[in-house]
């Protein structure tokens, strides 16, 4: 098949509007089979479009073709970023250079730490996400309501920066921690407003509820950079929790009865993690003296770190050995 041709753009049509407009419509209603009637443009460029306002200092590329390539499209459609659009020639890494490899590590964990010494506890589900404030170690130079102010004003901040760079959306409810006086509350409350109103995604934010909750709205736009960098776990399918190696030494004595009835072996063998396994035959060596005594079968236990802590599940039966118990997830 022939190479599609590429329109030429129609004036009336800026790749800054990020769509096709009638430009595309006028367009494809003349195209015939294999013509291209739009195309988005670049990571880069759209980039630029999308998320460069005009409070912006600078703009810091490490190659220099991409750099001339945001430089010729700003001097075309966003004349006056065209001048902070620079070219970093370091030797190192511009990622390493501003610390954004640890600021995308720091944005996907739970706890965000204060200066103060508090701290913030994030949690993302799929109704809504949640912000606990924590004191953490700050004790405060007066009292306790001024500790709790002073790492209010700081997690409200906090809270807003965290907000972008996750670039979470839709409900949102903060646990501020609670304040007596209620100018202190108010102060919180415009300062969280106040840092918001940075952000390029539209947001609402409603007044303290009685139980000393702040409910606010985040637009969602795309996904959030955690949904974006990871996946579910796959030891806890996401749940963020895994059965205790106590729990999963009795599953793997009820599974052991069971594949005793249906299964006609001299001898058995349970695979399972080395905590597990630990916990079998330190603390839980009697049990298992009488279940072999009750079954009149000798069981053995071989740790295996590629097993994981979790549920239990029964092997295949050996051709002349012994049946096979799996603890694994």
């Amino acid at each position: 098949m022939p190479k599609a041709s590429r329109p030429k753009r129609s004036p009336r049509t800026s790749p800054t509007s990020g769509g096709c407009g009638g430009w595309s419509r006028t367009f494809a209603a003349g195209a015939s089979v294999g013509n291209c009637i739009y195309e988005d443009l670049s990571l880069p460029l759209r980039a630029v479009r999308d998320l460069i306002r005009r409070d912006v200092e600078k703009v810091k590329v490490d190659s220099r073709e991409t750099c001339e390539r945001l430089r010729e499209f700003a001097a075309q459609y966003m004349p006056e970023l065209a001048e902070k659009i620079e070219h970093c020639s370091g030797a190192r890494p511009i990622f390493d250079m501003y610390g954004v490899e640890d600021e995308i590590q720091h944005a996907l964990e739970k706890e965000v730490p204060l200066k103060s010494g508090g701290y913030l506890v994030i949690d993302q589900t799929e109704a809504m996400t949640t912000v606990d404030v924590n004191t953490g170690s700050f004790l405060g130079q007066r009292n306790l309501e001024e500790t709790v102010y002073r790492t209010n004003l700081e997690a409200a901040q906090s809270v807003a920066r965290q907000l972008r760079l996750r670039n979470l959306g839709g409900i949102i409810i903060i646990d501020f921690i609670d304040m007596v006086d209620a100018e202190h509350r108010r102060q919180v409350l415009r300062t969280l407003e106040k840092q918001l109103a940075r952000d390029h995604a539209k947001t609402t934010v409603y007044d303290f509820s009685p139980l000393g909750l702040v409910e606010m709205t985040r637009k969602r736009t795309v996904e959030s950079l955690q949904r974006q960098l990871s996946e579910p776990c796959h030891e806890c399918s996401g749940r963020g929790t895994v059965k205790t190696a106590e729990t999963v030494t009795y599953e793997v004595f009820r599974e052991i009865v069971r594949a005793v009835r249906q299964f006609d072996a001299a001898r058995l063998l349970v695979i399972a993690s080395p905590k597990v396994v630990a916990r079998i035959t330190e603390e839980e060596s009697n049990a298992v003296a009488e279940l072999e005594e009750f079954l009149g079968k000798s069981i053995r236990f071989q740790a295996d770190a590629q097993y994981l802590q979790g549920a239990v599940r029964r092997g295949p039966a050996l051709i002349g050995g012994p049946t096979l118990v799996n603890a694994v997830d």
